[in-house]
């Protein structure tokens, strides 16, 4: 589902070119779920904004559902990313003066779906939130507007979501409900799953744990592994 071949990202600062990402090999197949670990700055979330497209690398490939995107001109991308991925940040990004109902609909809307408010309550319905659809998000709690951003990412079937730090605004139980409840989505739709968390617990529900360090994949442990660490 997802490839990256010689990736490398660098940006320009006053104190000269920073690398980013240092020439990062890396597979993820079809419905597999991958953990992502590290420090603050070690490029986690660097990796997670190329591979959605949010970013352009600065060298190598990257080929998500079988179609390299690091060359795809911005409308392009931004159709492939719209149709094909999911992305869950911490920070929720909703809207806050459209309804829940609203904020997962609008973007399908957009895009030229005649059912974007049916599938819209559908999403919502799935996440516990049927009774929730007009309230905004000032009006929900911070679980709650997760539950939105979840539906609205699984709402188009993404073949890929991208989460980074999802239940990292939430406390402890409902970032365990989030989590529990973004494993479940992914698994009856077949999604391929990256997540970027700093909870080794959550990590460790992915099938693969990566840990990057300096913009480099450092280490990679697959589940049995991880599971007697």
């Amino acid at each position: 589902m997802v490839r990256l071949q010689e990736v490398e990202l660098t940006l320009k600062s006053d104190a000269g070119e920073i690398n980013i990402l240092r020439g990062i090999d890396l597979s993820v197949g079809k419905g597999e779920s991958v953990g992502v670990v590290g420090p603050s700055g070690s490029g986690k979330t660097s990796m997670i904004m190329v591979i959605a497209g949010l970013e352009q690398v600065s060298s190598g490939r990257i080929s998500v559902a079988g179609r390299e995107i690091s060359a795809l001109a911005e409308d392009s991308l931004a159709e492939f990313r719209r149709d094909h991925v999911g992305v869950v940040f911490q920070s929720f990004h909703l809207v806050p003066t459209m309804t829940a109902h609203e904020n997962v609909a609008v973007p399908m809307e957009l895009a030229g779906r005649a059912d974007a408010f049916e599938r819209a309550g559908e999403a919502l319905a799935e996440v516990g939130l049927a009774e929730r659809l007009k309230h905004y998000p000032g009006q929900l709690s911070g679980g709650e507007q997760q539950r939105v951003a979840l539906a609205r990412a699984f709402a188009v079937e993404p073949r890929l979501l991208l989460a980074d730090e999802p239940t990292g605004n939430l406390d402890g139980d409902t970032g365990a409900r989030i989590v529990e409840l973004m494993f479940g989505m992914a698994e009856r739709a077949g999604t391929t799953l990256m997540l970027i968390t700093h909870d080794p617990a959550i990590a460790h529900c992915c099938d693969r744990v990566l840990r990057m360090v300096d913009g480099r994949v450092e280490e990679e442990t697959p589940l049995a592994q991880a599971s007697t660490a």
